[in-house]
C-alpha cells in the first residue's frame, strides 16, 4: 500500500512538471503572436516589461525552471491584456 502511494506521488510530480514544461512554449507563442498588434496600445515602459519578461521566461524554460518561466510569461500576458 505504501509503495503504491509513493509511486503515485512520484508520478503526479512528473506529470505536473511535464505539463508546466509544455505550457511555456505555448505561452511564448501566444505573446509572440499578439505582440505586433499590441505594440501601439502599450506604453513604452510596458512594452519593455513585456519583452523583458518574455526573454526571462524563455531563459528560465531553457534552464529547466518551468515554474519561474510560467510566472514571468503570465506577467507579460497580463500586461498585454490577453487574459
Amino acid at each position: 500500500m505504501l509503495k503504491r502511494l509513493i509511486l503515485a506521488g512520484v508520478a503526479s510530480v512528473f506529470i505536473i512538471t511535464t505539463a508546466q514544461a509544455g505550457s511555456c512554449p505555448l505561452q511564448m507563442a501566444k505573446i509572440d503572436a499578439a505582440l505586433p498588434s499590441k505594440m501601439d496600445g502599450l506604453s513604452a515602459s510596458n512594452l519593455a516589461k513585456v519583452k523583458a519578461l518574455r526573454a526571462k521566461g524563455e531563459a528560465k524554460h531553457k534552464a529547466g525552471d518551468h515554474g519561474a518561466s510560467v510566472a514571468a510569461l503570465n506577467k507579460a500576458i497580463k500586461i498585454m491584456g490577453l487574459y
